[in-house]
């Protein structure tokens, strides 16, 4: 419903919130055929980035690096590179940094990353610390890459000044609306991200969360800290129990109680998928409506649910691209 003065054709002209999804890299050939249909879906609803994930200490750079070309050479959708300290030496990220950016990879999401299942939180962090310093490192490599030039002054003949240095398109972080697995409370994480803030991360992308109060609680207590960047909601449809419980081992979170029963109860597999979707778009307009700047979706590397709950909130669509479809009829 449009709010108080002001009609439907206003709202309809408002700017779509910019959304975005994640993938990860496939394990076999069969299923690289299936990504490269996900991407080709996802693309038609024109996202402002995908981003690919990157296995620890490199384990899936060359697949990453290949689904990362697939959209640079068959979308026109911007790719964003995952990177991770854990299991990385400073030689070896700035050597995968240019790896990247000579591939015409511009967008990154800077991460500390989790060491392998079993071993000590802190072992094989190698060189960089903290997903900070990566932000740092990302900027400087772009920078070694192009040197200051001289540029001529406009309307002063003879004189110049020393340009502009391109800056990668995006460098995102993470932020922990519940809390990082390994933080000491919030505030430690509002700090977190205001650091990689201040190392020039300029976007930051949640990790999952299940209650709008949890994303939105965090927003203003990283504003009132300082922090300036966007901060967009990570939102993923969980459309079985089995997938609900793993992201539950992963991730420390426990899920809506109301969610977990549902679909633990439910037989048919179909309507286990309405139930997840119904709930992330109903966590999606609450966001939206607490002022969210956008939305990434986790896609588990399908497209159909993420698609099902952007059709839900009508932003399957930019309205240049939906006024494109109307006058090619």
């Amino acid at each position: 419903m449009a709010a108080t003065g002001e009609d439907a054709s206003d709202a309809d002209c408002r700017p779509r919130p910019p959304i975005s999804f994640e993938l990860f890299p496939p394990r076999s050939d069969a299923a690289a055929l299936a990504l490269g249909r996900t991407i080709d879906r996802l693309a038609e609803v024109d996202p402002a980035f995908i981003s690919v994930t990157f296995g620890a200490g490199g384990s899936s750079r060359d697949r990453s690096l290949t689904v990362l070309r697939y959209m640079l050479e068959n979308t026109d959708v911007e790719p964003m590179a995952h990177l991770t300290c854990v299991g990385s030496s400073h030689a070896e990220a700035n050597r995968l940094v240019r790896e990247f950016l000579d591939a015409g990879i511009t967008s990154f999401l800077a991460l500390r990353g989790d060491p392998p299942a079993g071993a000590d939180p802190d072992a094989g962090i190698g060189d960089l610390g903290s997903a900070a310093e990566l932000v740092q490192l990302i900027h400087r490599v772009q920078e070694e890459r192009e040197p200051f030039a001289q540029e001529g002054i406009p309307g002063v003949p003879g004189a110049s000044r020393i340009g502009e240095r391109r800056r990668p398109e995006r460098v995102a972080v993470a932020a922990f609306p519940t809390g990082h697995p390994r933080s000491l409370g919030l505030n430690q994480d509002v700090d977190a991200l205001l650091a990689k803030e201040v190392a020039g991360a300029n976007l930051a992308i949640t990790q999952l969360f299940w209650h709008a109060d949890d994303y939105l609680g965090f927003v203003e207590r990283a504003r009132a800290a300082g922090v300036t960047i966007p901060i967009v909601p990570g939102i993923m449809p969980v459309t079985t129990p089995a997938r609900l419980a793993r992201l539950t081992e992963l991730t420390g979170v426990e899920p809506p109680s109301e969610l977990a029963i549902d679909l633990e109860i439910e037989p048919d597999a179909e309507s286990c998928a309405e139930l997840g979707i119904a709930y992330a778009a109903r966590l999606a307009q609450d966001v939206l409506d607490g002022g969210a700047p956008g939305l990434h979706l986790y896609t588990f590397n399908r497209h159909d649910a993420v698609l099902a709950v952007l059709g839900r909130l009508d932003l399957h669509t930019t309205p240049q691209l939906a006024n494109e479809r109307n006058t090619s009829r």
